[in-house]
């Protein structure tokens, strides 16, 4: 068992093992995606706070502290740390995307420059580490990463927030169709529940990018890729 066989789907349940993976620091960054002030405070509804609280669980118990790990390793080994938040940058939010407008989960008016649209202390960046800002899912999409990534010579892209079946995967997806390698750290992630966080690991794993926990990346070579 370990990343190369666990959280397969259907689709991948015969595939031959994936290459050993290396990890070249100079051409790999960690991007931390939406770990906001807003997504730990609990609903005030005594029923929606229930819903919730094994999600704030898992994220004051592990995703937040397995991500301050992560980041102080890669600060360590030289791989470039970068952070992506979702805010708006009108008062007003128009200049959202479409899908961050519609009533429901998904409707946020968090403009930039207010405290619950702020990235989570224990996880935020240091120095002159970069900070995007999106108005929609992907980290890609929605600012100019893109072109960041590609000036710095990044090509591999280590993935770890919230919510693994939103703004996790959207990015993920957005970072693949550009061709970038990409990891997702599943110990370091998390959904509303553990059913939607694993089952949406099990889809974008293998065709999007591969899974791993934070122990298995920490195990992997730092040095040239393998060919």
């Amino acid at each position: 068992m370990g990343w190369k066989t666990d959280w397969r789907s259907f689709y991948y349940a015969g595939a031959e093992e994936p290459e050993d993976i290396a990890i070249d620091a100079a051409k790999t960054a960690l991007l931390v995606i939406d770990i906001q002030n807003t997504y730990l405070e609990p609903p005030e509804d005594p029923e929606e706070a229930a819903r919730w609280a094994p999600f704030l669980e898992r994220m004051n118990q592990t995703v937040i502290p397995n991500t301050r790990a992560l980041q102080d390793w890669a600060r360590g080994e030289g791989i470039e740390v970068m952070h992506a938040r979702i805010a708006c940058l009108r008062e007003d939010g128009r200049d959202r995307s479409l899908s961050q407008k519609k009533p429901g989960f998904n409707y946020l008016l968090l403009p930039k420059d207010r405290e619950d649209s702020q990235i989570v202390e224990q996880v935020g960046p240091q120095g002159d580490e970069i900070v995007v800002t999106k108005t929609t899912d992907s980290a890609l999409t929605g600012t100019n990463l893109r072109m960041i990534l590609h000036n710095m010579g990044i090509e591999r892209v280590i993935c770890a927030g919230i919510f693994t079946d939103q703004c996790v995967s959207s990015t993920v997806r957005s970072l693949a169709d550009e061709s970038f390698e990409v990891l997702v750290i599943e110990d370091c992630c998390a959904a509303a529940t553990m059913e939607l966080h694993e089952h949406e690991l099990r889809v974008i794993n293998m065709i999007y990018c591969h899974v791993m926990s934070s122990a298995e990346l920490r195990g992997l070579p730092i040095g040239a890729a393998v060919s």
